[in-house]
């Protein structure tokens, strides 16, 4: 059998003449989902290039922080229903951009206004991963000051291009997290998912002024070790490229994309949520044994929320948002969710352990599909992202 192995954010799709088992069986989940046309997509602008993640300065309904993968961080401004001529960060000259590589993702310091702190993470030259914090410029709000980088933590992936992950946020605790994925190549041949002296393959938790590991609150479950497991929140994860915490509960959302039979999402309520969880790659993918074949799970494992399998063109979940805005009270508490090849999006709410009221919403998906992100707001509205360069916000049909 020949794996797949997955171009994601090239946009090239190997598909594979085999397929693990599982891959075409029988999915309950998606016979029990619900149809809605009650929502739409309003285009924002179609004049990107290759955006991979949207987010808005705290306090700040005027202006959208749009990343592209070439090494751009533009701005629309909302006020002109334009994007701002002239790029916020321009860091394309210090990254790669073949395959899953680029400038993947950034965050806010949730003190932005007084500190001017952001944070982003891009694979460099050589294909490192690298996560720094810059300021933003001290007279000129829509520009970032690009001699203030600080590299805060520095991730050694140089050899294959896929599996970065890319995603940081902030959790209700102030720390900064981070996913990493398992470094590539299919299968994870490095086993660097259940590997604790690697930080591939992890969610990290990391001071934000320092990039050491983050003791707010509560201490990071694996100090004891030392080394870099001190900065391990979470394990056994292939390619978090989207986690979210919802900005109300504080629990953990993360679509871990799969291998070529299952795509998952994770669920870990707040309080400490997702701390010392082992979400079971490479030993499983989905709720399915990949490696061992079989008597995968001890008993240990984190398993998913909910999983779903590769078939009508499904390839890699684009993990989204809770929806806490005030247009459409009634999906408040709502998770919204995607797929990058086939282009749906599908929502559930998180009550008891389950995946409830699961939902696809046809009129979602994006023309050309391809939804490499989704987005949200300063007042907790949600938006979508497509590779061919759309921005579309989620409205009431």
């Amino acid at each position: 059998m020949v794996p797949i192995r997955r171009l994601l954010m090239a946009g090239l799709v190997f598909v594979s003449t085999g397929c693990l088992i599982g891959c075409s069986g029988d999915d309950t989940q998606q016979n029990s989902l619900a149809t809605s046309t009650s929502l739409t997509l309003q285009p924002v602008t179609t004049n990107l290039t290759f955006p991979v993640f949207m987010s808005a300065a705290p306090n700040d309904d005027t202006r959208l922080f749009i990343v592209e993968k070439r090494g751009l961080i533009r701005i629309f401004d909302r006020n002109s229903s334009s994007l701002r001529p002239s790029a916020f960060l321009n860091l394309s000259g210090l990254i790669s951009t073949v395959g899953e590589r680029g400038l993947l993702g950034m965050a806010f310091d949730s003190d932005y206004d007084a500190n001017r702190q952001f944070y982003v993470f891009y694979t460099n030259t050589a294909g490192n991963i690298v996560i720094a914090l810059y300021l933003r410029n001290i007279s000129d709000p829509n520009l970032a000051d690009s001699s203030s980088a600080v590299t805060l933590l520095p991730v050694a992936h140089p050899n294959f291009s896929n599996h970065n992950g890319g995603m940081l946020a902030f959790g209700p605790d102030g720390c900064l997290y981070a996913g990493i994925g398992d470094g590539g190549d299919s299968g994870d041949p490095n086993n660097n998912g259940q590997n604790l002296s690697s930080l591939l393959g992890k969610l990290l938790r990391l001071n934000p002024d320092t990039g050491d590991p983050c003791n707010n609150v509560i201490i990071n479950p694996f100090v004891q070790l030392g080394g870099d497991a001190q900065k391990v929140w979470s394990l056994g994860l292939r390619n978090p490229w989207r986690f979210s915490f919802d900005r109300i509960t504080g629990d953990l959302y993360i679509g871990d994309v799969g291998q070529s039979a299952r795509e998952e999402i994770d669920v870990a309520v707040a309080p400490n949520a997702g701390r010392q969880a082992n979400y079971g790659w490479r030993l499983m993918e989905g709720f399915l044994c990949f490696n061992p074949s079989s008597s995968c799970d001890s008993g240990v494992l984190t398993l998913p929320v909910l999983d779903y399998p590769h078939a009508s063109g499904a390839c890699s979940v684009t993990g989204g948002y809770v929806y806490r805005g005030d247009a459409i009270p009634s999906l408040r508490g709502t998770y919204f969710y995607g797929d990058f090849c086939a282009g749906f999006v599908k929502s559930f709410r998180h009550q008891n352990g389950q995946a409830t009221e699961q939902t696809e919403w046809p009129l979602l998906s994006p023309p050309g599909g391809s939804i490499t992100s989704f987005g949200e707001d300063a007042a907790g509205d949600l938006y979508v992202m497509t590779q061919g360069g759309g921005l579309f916000k989620i409205v009431p049909n």
